[in-house]
């Protein structure tokens, strides 16, 4: 992983954690999606960021996303052969295989 891209995936997550201690759980989510289009091509940071969207979700008693976020988490293998959908957000009401339009601002990590 470039480290450009991974300063943004660790910013992500630092973001995430900072909201998770402050149990802002909806931006916590956001910033975890944000981290996930980040670096779901890196098996290692793919499932890091799935692990943290099961914590959120089992901290919310949200028992789909958490079932979601277990079933994401072994699918994240898909990392490891290079068959990842683009732009997917990762969460659990989310088609896993659907590709999806990068935000603007994330852009630039992928040219």
């Amino acid at each position: 992983m470039k480290s450009k891209l991974r300063n943004a995936f660790e910013n992500e997550m630092r973001l995430a954690r900072e909201k998770y201690e402050e149990n802002n759980y909806p931006q916590c989510f956001e910033h975890l999606e944000r981290a996930h289009i980040l670096g779901q091509r890196n098996y290692i940071t793919h499932v890091r960021n799935h692990y943290w969207m099961y914590k959120v979700a089992v901290k919310t008693t949200d028992l789909r996303e958490a079932l979601g976020q277990i079933v994401r988490i072994i699918m994240s293998v898909g990392s490891l052969v290079g068959v990842v959908p683009i732009g997917n957000t990762g969460r659990a009401r989310i088609n896993p295989i659907k590709p999806m339009k990068i935000p603007r601002d994330l852009q630039v990590y992928f040219e």
